[in-house]
């Protein structure tokens, strides 16, 4: 497995500290291995390490609650600062309370967690707000290509916008690729969301699941979706915002907000969705028809991630534009489409720039080779944004 640097550099500063680490992301994203990225670079300076997987049977057998653990870990440290690694522990009753304690007795805690919950107001409020988080997501490109060349494989922007960045998915290709990630996603649908919070109504929370995670890259709001899902399944507005939740706290969606030109603020109420790995929206496709164009635009939003930037959406008379992106005080307008070689798309997708702010850098990414720049627009080819570290390297 590749080292992870752009994730480890960002927890390398907190190794020693008091806060409790906290390492979230959906499932299979590479958590557990970031986690034993870390416990390799402490082995070198001490061994007084404990470790416990808690999604193992035989670990929560053999550790059943809150005091056989700490007595646990006063057994296995040594004398100095002990570093203890708790992988999934919210599938401990009590969890919070141990992580609690095991800081206040000078250990340095690093836990993982493929829930969104663990870091709710109500757990943050036991581990008295001494913690410090850090979101892991799947692969982008330039990961995905480093590690399938360690595998001795190649994979192309193609290949990345249909299967996206799941690190094991590599390992598998035709009719076992798609069963992996199937697989996959009813893990998180089943064992994440189903029995974690006890839902009832599953033929619903299903639909409700479906219906978003084929929406990616559009306005999702819980009242549109209530329209669509009512026609087959009895339900509520309340309801389906429960379940929204849900899958955010999965991290199987995120959504971002829209700016408004008027206000000059955020509107909560204007959401698009992004799924956590473009997969969960190929796997629903049947016969390859597969939905390159919001695909495109979501692994845009994820590699803008991983580069820094903050995101929202910016809604103008023209039209909308996908992102403005924030980072060390400069913004750029990042509009993104598939193809602008036909005419109504060009015109469409350059017109929406037209009242953006003149002084904002602003970026047209496309998988058309043609360079379409203009002296207001700059044309970035996908496979060429995919090789790039920020957006800065556009300037000549």
């Amino acid at each position: 497995m590749i080292l992870r640097e752009h994730y480890l550099e960002q927890i390398r500063p907190f190794y020693d500290s008091d806060l409790i680490k906290v390492i979230t992301g959906i499932r299979r994203c590479g958590k557990s291995v970031i986690m034993q990225q870390v416990r390799d670079e402490i082995q070198k300076k001490t061994n007084d390490i404990v470790y416990l997987e808690f999604e193992r049977r035989e670990v929560r057998t053999k550790l059943p609650d809150a005091d056989s653990v700490l007595e646990y870990v006063d057994r296995h440290r040594k004398s100095g600062r002990c570093y203890v690694f708790l992988d999934e522990p919210q599938e401990l009753d009590g969890w919070e309370e141990v992580c609690q304690s095991l800081r206040l007795r000078g250990n340095s805690v690093f836990i993982t967690g493929s829930n969104s919950k663990i870091l709710s107001m109500e757990y943050a409020k036991s581990l008295s707000g001494r913690f410090v988080s850090f979101r892991i997501r799947p692969f982008v490109y330039g990961e995905l290509l480093a590690y399938a060349q360690e595998l001795g494989k190649e994979i192309t922007p193609l290949d990345y916008l249909i299967w996206g960045g799941f690190p094991k998915r590599l390992e598998f290709s035709g009719e076992s690729l798609r069963r992996y990630l199937e697989d996959l996603n009813e893990t998180i649908i089943y064992k994440d969301l189903i029995v974690r919070f006890k839902i009832r109504k599953e033929a619903l929370f299903r639909a409700v699941v479906d219906f978003v995670l084929r929406s990616n890259a559009r306005v999702v709001s819980s009242n549109s979706i209530f329209k669509a899902v009512k026609q087959t399944q009895k339900c509520s507005e309340n309801t389906i915002q429960k379940y929204i939740g849900y899958l955010e706290m999965a991290y199987a969606v995120d959504f971002i907000e829209q700016y408004s030109t008027r206000t000059k603020q955020l509107l909560s109420f204007y959401r698009k969705s992004y799924d956590g790995d473009v997969s969960l929206n190929s796997i629903r496709c049947i016969d390859n028809r597969y939905d390159l164009d919001h695909n495109l635009e979501n692994t845009v939003y994820n590699e803008l991630l991983y580069m820094g930037y903050q995101l929202s959406v910016y809604k103008t008379e023209q039209g909308e534009i996908d992102f403005i992106a924030r980072k060390g005080g400069r913004n750029y307008y990042v509009q993104v489409a598939y193809s602008v070689a036909d005419d109504k798309a060009y015109q469409r997708e350059f017109k929406a720039f037209e009242k953006a702010d003149p002084l904002s850098r602003k970026i047209l990414i496309t998988t058309d080779d043609l360079d379409y720049s203009t002296s207001v627009v700059r044309h970035i080819r996908f496979r060429d944004f995919l090789a790039m570290r920020d957006l800065e390297q556009t300037d000549s």
